[in-house]
């Protein structure tokens, strides 16, 4: 199976190697670093969006 990756176009690096890539598979969202693309995380879409919603939300913003 190939899987897509897709990144933000807000990634700070020109190379494209200093942001996070997801993905759909099986009905799963995944997760990569794009300078380390062989550790994956795997959710849910309900528990990303919970965290995106967290992190609209300012409660994060003490990490970056």
């Amino acid at each position: 199976m190939d899987i897509q990756w897709r990144k933000s176009s807000k990634s700070a690096d020109a190379d494209g190697d200093n942001c996070l890539e997801l993905a759909e598979s099986g009905g799963e969202i995944l997760i990569r670093e794009s300078d380390n693309p062989d550790v994956v995380v795997r959710t849910t879409r309900v528990k990303l969006q919970a965290f995106l919603s967290g992190a609209k939300a300012g409660e994060f913003d003490d990490l970056a």
